[in-house]
């Protein structure tokens, strides 16, 4: 599907010979970055349903693209990649511009460090918390681990609105690969039933995301699906 919007002040450098694919159901955090950072991009994508309830991860023909049998996988042209930040980072480099992925290594630099920081960072505490309210039926969640995680996530939150300052996106007045990465965790962080402390710029640059149609499109995907209901 094509691209509904570009990053402030920035517009494909090229477009693909032919449209990308992305194997990978669409309730996949990692697909939804993705798809989210393809979309800010401008390009034609096709998304086909694997994983999860589509199965398709352990036929051979899947394996050969990924040997993990996990989603997402992009094929571009001969090329297949999978490993989302790999592919996020891939995709900016050879497609994107300045302020999204700058050509210069000193100025893309932080925008590689913050996107850094939301993969290894915050989404390996914050899937702690997926893996309870999602994977884990409520009758045997574990409060001492969720709660756990949750202090760990906050304290990530609370360098995160650090960094925001008044500034509308991470690294300033423009979307970069950083809020990609960061961001898409946003909106399940948002719509758990969770206790949330009250941070002003976080909740400000979450309501900013929502308003851009790719990721309302790609981000806001219910995942009640997902969740197991029973023990």
């Amino acid at each position: 599907m094509p691209g509904r919007g570009f990053p402030s002040g920035a517009r494909p450098a090229r477009r693909p010979a032919a449209p990308l694919t992305v194997y990978g159901r669409a309730t996949s955090s990692n697909v939804q970055a993705v798809m989210w950072g393809i979309a800010e991009l401008g390009l034609e994508c096709e998304r086909l349903d694997y994983g999860h309830a589509f199965g398709g991860t352990d036929t051979p023909e899947f394996r050969a693209m990924n040997p993990n049998g996990l989603v997402p996988v992009l094929r571009d042209g001969s090329l297949v990649m999978f490993e989302s930040c790999a592919i996020l980072r891939y995709l900016a480099g050879r497609y994107g511009s300045s302020p999204f992925w700058p050509e210069d290594p000193v100025a893309r630099a932080p925008v590689d460090m913050w996107a850094e920081w939301g993969k290894a960072t915050f989404a390996r505490d914050f899937y702690v918390v997926v893996g309870q309210m999602i994977w884990t039926p409520a009758a045997n969640r574990d409060p001492a681990v969720l709660d756990a995680a949750l202090e760990r996530v906050d304290a990530h939150l609370a360098v995160l609105e650090a960094q925001l300052g008044e500034n509308p996106f991470v690294l300033g007045g423009d979307l970069t690969l950083a809020d990609i990465v960061v961001g898409h965790l946003l909106y399940r962080y948002f719509t758990f039933d969770i206790t949330r402390p009250d941070r002003r710029r976080l909740a400000a640059y979450y309501r900013r995301l929502c308003e851009r149609p790719a990721y309302a499109e790609h981000v806001m995907v219910a995942y009640d699906a997902l969740r197991i209901k029973g023990e």
